[in-house]
């Protein structure tokens, strides 16, 4: 069963992060518990992997402090399954029998540390920090590209081949020869192209188009 560090309260604010805890020593998972809890962190806590894929996660910024030995899926394989799924948590791994391919193969992976039981609560808060900011920084990242997308979205098929060839470095007179129209046109074009994107110049048109992978397609 899922073990909740707090009574339930719903929904947990959009702006406050989460610790998830797969331990399925009971001792530690109240150890952490509290001491997450002692310096303001918001934590739930899970006996086993399972527990926590069955869960609905709250979407907010997080990390996964990660036991390595668990019944059923492995930490390891825990982390690889959320990789294939596309899941993207920052992973802190704990072990009290930890060895150098295991860690190599868990730092591999992604994960922010890998800390060998007993460790100093300190190493533990250190790292929960770095990996929280790190999922908020991701999650800052996306919601811009996925507002760009948005924007990118209105464009019509030749504005978007228009940006292409501006993102490439192309000046109006040389678009309109390629693409065989007259350069008032191409003008015309590109003021569309800089209000959809909400561009305040043509360095931010490109930072946006650096952002969202626009490329000027091959000949």
């Amino acid at each position: 069963m899922t073990e909740r560090a707090k009574p339930p309260r719903e929904p947990i604010s959009a702006r406050e992060p989460v610790v998830f805890i797969v331990e399925d020593d009971e001792s530690m998972r109240r150890a952490l518990t509290n001491l997450f809890q002692s310096v303001g962190l918001e934590a739930e806590v899970f006996s086993s992997a399972a527990d926590m894929l069955q869960s609905k996660l709250p979407d907010v910024a997080s990390c996964l402090v990660l036991d390595i030995r668990l019944p059923g899926l492995s930490g390891l394989d825990f982390q690889a399954e959320l990789a294939r799924t596309n899941i993207h948590i920052p992973i802190i791994f704990m072990t009290g029998h930890g060895d150098i391919p295991m860690s190599v193969r868990a730092m591999k992976g992604g994960a922010v540390d890998f800390l060998t039981k007993p460790f100093r609560d300190q190493d533990m808060l250190d790292a929960v920090t770095v990996a929280i900011e790190r999922d908020r920084k991701r999650r800052e990242s996306d919601r811009i590209v996925a507002s760009l997308q948005v924007h990118f979205q209105t464009l019509t098929p030749r504005e978007r081949e228009i940006l292409a060839l501006v993102s490439s470095g192309l000046m109006n007179k040389q678009i309109a020869a390629e693409l065989g129209l007259a350069e008032i046109t191409v003008k015309i074009h590109r003021g569309h192209i800089m209000k959809k994107m909400d561009a305040k110049s043509l360095a931010d048109l490109l930072r946006k188009a650096e952002t969202l992978g626009v490329r000027r397609a091959k000949s």
